[in-house]
């Protein structure tokens, strides 16, 4: 029984660590994240961060794998509401993905937009996980995507997704960047209908 208790209580220890990373590497970036900030914002001591981990760039992976599948897990939720009031996939999938909300929210947003500058900098694994995500993303497009879509399509409108977020995201989540976001949702509505692929 205390050893149940002992798994459990690491396994929970484990799962708040990764929570931690994962809103900090969205918040921060790769290099923002801090082992010291990551186990403090857990709620548990530093010297604790080894018996979980052997290495930063392994808590990298976890939080970059675990920011996405919470982020996929959301967006599904979505995009199935928006799907039932009418839109088509694809037309839930650019407005989530270019709305005020995810531009407020970096900390809870994709994780291919926070790191897409970095990833191709770090470490094997880091950018194993990164490359992973950004092939997911493409993936959840080419879904949205009616049939007989060209199959290129999907990379280049995940591109313009996460390309006009960013753009937005330096202009700030203000009427700047806002006004970036709407501009993007009217033109790729505009592209998709020119093509019919809405």
């Amino acid at each position: 029984m205390s050893g149940s208790i002992k798994s459990s209580k690491r396994e929970q220890s484990h799962h708040r660590i990764v929570e931690a990373a994962s809103r900090a590497v969205r918040r921060h970036g790769v290099g923002g994240v801090g082992v010291a900030d990551v186990m403090k914002e857990a709620g548990l001591t530093h010297g604790g961060f080894y018996a979980h981990f052997e290495s930063r760039d392994a808590l990298l992976v976890e939080a970059i794998e675990h920011a996405g599948a919470i982020g996929n897990a959301v967006l599904d939720e979505r995009i199935a509401a928006r799907v039932k009031e009418g839109d088509t996939p694809l037309q839930a999938l650019i407005a989530l993905y270019l709305s005020d909300e995810h531009l407020a929210d970096a900390e809870q947003g994709c994780v291919v937009a926070a790191l897409a500058s970095e990833m191709p900098r770090q470490q094997n694994a880091v950018r194993d996980a990164s490359v992973q995500r950004v092939d997911r993303l493409v993936r959840r497009v080419a879904l949205a995507l009616p049939e007989g879509a060209a199959p290129e399509l999907a990379s280049v409108l995940a591109g313009a997704l996460v390309g006009n977020l960013q753009l937005a995201r330096i202009q700030g989540s203000n009427a700047e960047g806002r006004a970036v976001l709407a501009s993007a949702r009217r033109a790729l509505a505009e592209l998709c209908a020119a093509m019919r692929i809405a």
